[in-house]
């Protein structure tokens, strides 16, 4: 019985790959495309029959029941056929149940003598805790993603120095660390120095990022990111704790309850700042021009409206907070909610997008395409040269309405798409200051341990051809004051992407004054908006310039 247990006849003493294995383990190779993390199980080189045997001669062992050898194999060898027949989707059940085994091949990449060079840091800094191979795994994948997957081509030297200056940051005795600390140092470093966008997610902060397309968490209602390892506000987001207490693009957070933002994560950070609705949050805040000062907020479960509206007396006022899930439906109920209260008394509208940090990308599209009957919104163009189109379709919910667009600093990404498809397609009049000028497009990608980069992967282009990037949108009339001014736009910004076409200067005749705009909106103190509903009620530019000029004469 002994002997029937221990021998092994699904293959024979030596095994040999048959033909249909063969074949399949070859169109597991050469399929374009297929992510390289997912190739657990032997599948990114010619199998050798000595890893077989390896298998036979673990699964030999006394210990285990002939029938669950059997099971074993069978199971294993059915991963590594789902995963080379469907694609290779690493966030399917087989890559995670098998994201352990131990490749014996290593990626070319692997082989590199500046990966090497960073393996033999690693190997001195981390502690052998027993997960140090997995770890290492984990950069390989994170790393091998951003070589082929990043907009632009990248040296691995420089990919290489940079996670090495993460991990030579690590305070401890070398060689005491946890591996997954000096992986998550390396990462985090190799990723942001990138530009300003890209960045590695823990498990954790993974989670956590999903809340805000979803519409509803809890905090401070800021769209923040790491500048110089401080928190840097990009917008407050409208009707939050952040925005009533004052807080403006540009400030920087220093320190959350005294302590310094720079001994933190990003997701540590963001941890400190989130917590029981109704409880306070001592930060100090760093202001251009102002110094630095605290400020106390209280947190509240943040709902993101992503539409609000009002009307001016004849004029439709949509305001777009963010681009949400929602959003669309929501714009699309304003709209009929207006035409309900004006009736044939409306006038125009005005879509305001001050103070918009963007968000999701269709979302962007199917607003603009509310406004538009046809031709091009926007185009989106990768590290290939590959352009991905998006075209208007849905027809104009505004009935040929004039409209004018409100930007300012605040207004990124999405929202620039917006604004500069009906500019383009002179559909809109755009207003307000030169917008943020966030033209990248990031992907979320979710590594096999749980964790995701956020990847600049592509460039946004309006229908004129023009990018966004470093660029933003000129406003067809330039409004200047006080609310309007202050605040970094992307070009400002450490290891912001550099592109040809920058925005030129706005041309003086169209350079307004705010103090010459009448009051708007609720409290009576929006210029801005009261010079757009102005424009609205003027009829046509020329009189609405007339009308300013009379004004700036009184």
């Amino acid at each position: 019985m002994a002997a029937e247990r221990n021998s092994f006849h699904l293959w024979s003493d030596r095994p040999t790959i048959g033909p249909s294995l063969k074949v399949i383990w070859e169109m597991s190779v050469k399929r374009i495309g297929c992510p390289d993390y997912c190739r657990r199980l032997n599948l990114n080189r010619y199998p050798k029959i000595s890893h077989y045997e390896e298998l036979v001669n673990y699964v030999k062992k006394p210990w285990i029941p002939r029938p669950l050898v059997i099971v074993l194999v069978v199971v294993t060898l059915f991963a590594g056929l789902l995963n080379s027949l469907t694609g290779c989707s690493g966030g399917t059940l087989m890559a995670r149940v098998f994201g352990g085994y131990s490749s014996p091949f290593a990626r070319i990449q692997e082989n590199t003598p500046d990966y090497q060079r960073f393996k033999k840091i690693y190997s001195e800094v981390a502690t052998n805790d027993g997960f140090r191979a997995q770890q290492l795994r984990h950069f390989s994948d994170a790393y091998h993603r951003v070589r082929r997957e990043y907009v632009h081509n990248l040296e691995d030297n420089v990919l290489i120095n940079a996670a090495i200056t993460g991990v030579e940051k690590l305070e401890g005795a070398r060689g005491t660390i946890p591996s997954s600390k000096v992986i998550e140092a390396a990462l985090d470093s190799m990723i942001t120095s990138l530009d300003p966008h890209s960045s590695y997610m823990n498990p954790e902060e993974y989670r956590d990022s999903q809340v805000v397309t979803s519409g509803e968490f809890g905090g401070l209602g800021i769209e923040i990111k790491l500048t110089d390892g401080l928190i840097e506000i990009v917008s407050p987001m409208v009707d939050t704790p952040a925005y009533r207490a004052g807080l403006k693009p540009g400030d920087f957070i220093t320190h959350v309850e005294g302590d310094p933002v720079k001994k933190m994560t990003l997701g540590g950070a963001v941890h400190r700042l989130r917590g029981k609705p109704g409880s306070d949050v001592h930060i100090t805040i760093r202001r251009e021009g102002a110094g630095s000062f605290q400020v106390t907020i209280t947190r509240a479960i943040i709902k993101v409206q992503p539409v609000k509206w009002r009307v001016e007396g004849n004029i439709g006022v949509v305001q777009i907070t963010h681009f949400n899930l929602r959003s669309k439906d929501a714009l699309e109920d304003a709209v009929d909610n207006i035409r309900a209260q004006l009736g044939s008394r409306l006038q125009g509208l005005v879509i305001d997008l001050r103070n918009n940090p963007g968000g999701l990308l269709n979302q962007s599209v199917a607003i603009a395409d509310a406004f538009l009957t046809h031709g091009k919104i926007v185009s989106v163009r990768d590290r290939a040269g590959e352009v991905r189109g998006f075209e208007a379709h849905l027809g104009d919910i505004a009935g040929g309405l004039p409209i004018v667009v409100l930007i300012n600093r605040g207004s990124a990404s999405a929202s620039e798409i917006v604004a500069g498809a009906l500019q383009d397609h002179r559909r809109a009049t755009v207003m307000g200051v030169r917008s943020f000028g966030k033209g990248s497009v990031q992907t979320i990608a979710p590594l096999d341990w749980d964790g995701a980069l956020r990847l600049t992967t592509a460039l946004y282009y309006l229908p004129s051809g023009r990018t966004i990037q470093g660029s933003g949108v000129d406003p067809d009339l330039s409004v200047i004051g006080k609310q309007n001014s202050g605040g970094k736009r992307e070009a400002d910004l450490p290891n912001a992407l550099k592109t040809a076409g920058q925005a030129g200067e706005v041309l003086a005749g169209r350079q307004l004054q705010e103090d010459s705009c009448p009051d708007a909106g609720k409290d009576k103190k929006d210029k801005l908006l009261g010079c757009a509903v102005m424009f609205l009620r003027s009829g046509s530019q020329a009189n609405f310039l007339a009308l300013m000029n009379a004004r700036k004469s009184l």
